[in-house]
């Protein structure tokens, strides 16, 4: 077991961490009757997530900002910890170090995703557009009566000479829309030599104009939204979407805003959309755009949409999710556009599940199972595509032993239960000695706290 104690002394100090372990564990059920305890959170230099009940006393507030300071004073952003407390109040607490393997988690309890692959991305990121060289222009579309209008309405406005448009090309790797190029002409969007021209520009179009210099491709791997959420995450399109699913595309070219999304002319529009429309990049989506001008033209005119349309939709057959809130069965979920299966417990239990209506499955890249669900962990062996995996201890432990870890996985995760806090970080080293990758480093500490009585007096408090 890695034990790494950094120059944070009071961090590695177990009775810095008596008021906040106290605290969590007043009223646990498991501690009122005599049975072994299990706590986990996280803290940080500016939140915590720590499951208590009732306000926090002075005491356990106090301890936090302590721990939180000696994070700012190491320059230690978040630890994650685990304590199993017996019933004479004989503790041990893992304190768990940030590293560059592991990516935040969704839930407080959960160590986080592993990252097996550096720098790597859920399938839907890396998906590039189709050929669109046969999309034509919108029949609204209309450079000549762009122009017009908005020399009219910017009659003192500066273009943007043909070598700076150029240059903005040559740049992007792109030819641009006539459409854009009009724009152009007629106002050059200068906010740093000119804010006032760049307002009235904007105002003038209808968004917070970007100028030649400042147009970029929306990049996929900007709105990754991480492991923990991207594994689950899967978008699709009717073979008439205007807009193709997709995260980023060297051929949406953001050019506005809103003051939050991205307004983007789409150069590889679905085979419903046309070329040079104008998308909208929302800022809390991380896959998709959706359609709200079918030209440049339509969008300064203001013909816009009256409901945005064209974000990608969730098909039938992509996600399915077995037992809880959703199907019965594996066999239910098989489909041949399968590409995230998740296998739940609902109340009351069941009897654990096979894979098999789903093995060579082409597109199914991410499972995540709740610990005794699966049959036979063995049977991920059967996923050719897979590459994210979140399964249980006891799962890993089969896989591990039997050399069974796919190594198509790009990042993986331990899906820790009560009995099985402690031993997760030595697993996941495991997990990522298969890839080489630098192992998640904790402090290991024995302490004391006392009587289930002492619980109560803390939350008292001074």
């Amino acid at each position: 077991m890695m034990d790494h104690r950094p120059p944070l002394s009071s961090v590695s100090a177990f009775v810095t961490w008596e008021p906040v372990l106290r605290l969590m564990l007043t009223g646990d059920e498991r501690r009122r009757h005599g049975q072994v305890a299990r706590v986990a959170g996280r803290i940080g230099q500016h939140g915590t997530s720590l499951a208590h009940r009732g306000a926090m006393s002075a005491t356990a507030r106090s301890a936090v900002e302590d721990l939180q300071r000696a994070l700012a004073r190491g320059r230690v952003q978040e630890v994650a910890f685990r304590a199993e407390v017996r019933p004479d109040g004989r503790t041990s607490l893992a304190v768990v170090w940030p590293s560059p393997v592991v990516q935040a988690p969704v839930g407080y309890a959960d160590l986080g995703v592993l990252v097996l692959v550096e720098d790597s991305l859920p399938a839907p990121w890396l998906r590039r557009p189709d050929p669109a060289s046969g999309a034509l222009p919108a029949p609204s579309a209309d450079p000549a009566l762009l122009e017009r209008t908005l020399r009219e309405r910017l009659p003192d406005a500066v273009g943007a000479t043909r070598e700076e448009i150029d240059a903005a090309e040559a740049r992007l790797g792109v030819t641009l829309s006539e459409e854009l190029k009009a724009l152009y002409r007629v106002a050059r969007v200068d906010w740093f030599d000119d804010f006032e021209g760049a307002d009235l520009a904007g105002e003038a179009v209808g968004c917070e104009l970007s100028g030649p210099a400042d147009l970029r491709a929306v990049d996929a791997a900007e709105r990754h939204c991480g492991w923990g959420i991207g594994a689950g995450r899967a978008i699709g399109a009717g073979p008439d979407a205007a807009v193709q699913p997709l995260a980023g595309s060297p051929g949406w070219i953001g050019f506005g805003s809103n003051g939050g999304d991205e307004y983007a002319i789409d150069l590889t529009p679905g085979p419903g959309g046309h070329y040079g429309q104008v998308i909208l990049v929302g800022h809390e989506q991380s896959l998709g755009a959706e359609l709200v001008a079918d030209s440049l033209t339509d969008f300064v005119l203001g013909r816009l949409r009256e409901e945005p349309s064209g974000r990608a939709a969730q098909l039938p057959g992509i996600t399915a999710k077995v037992r809880t809130g959703g199907l019965g069965s594996v066999e239910e979920a098989a489909h041949p556009a399968l590409e995230v299966l998740t296998i739940e417990v609902p109340d009351g239990g069941g009897a654990p599940f096979a894979l098999a209506p789903v093995l060579g499955l082409p597109r199914l890249r991410t499972l995540t199972a709740a610990p005794g669900t699966l049959a036979d962990p063995l049977e991920v062996t059967g996923l050719p595509a897979l590459e994210f995996l979140a399964v249980g201890v006891r799962e890993w432990r089969l896989l591990l032993d039997a050399g069974a870890v796919p190594r198509t996985l790009k990042a993986a995760a331990v899906t820790v239960r009560d009995e099985e806090h402690l031993p997760v970080v030595d697993l996941a080293n495991e997990i990522l000695a298969l890839w080489d990758r630098p192992p998640i480093e904790q402090t290991l500490l024995e302490g004391d706290i006392g009587p289930v009585a002492a619980d109560a007096r803390a939350m008292l408090g001074p």
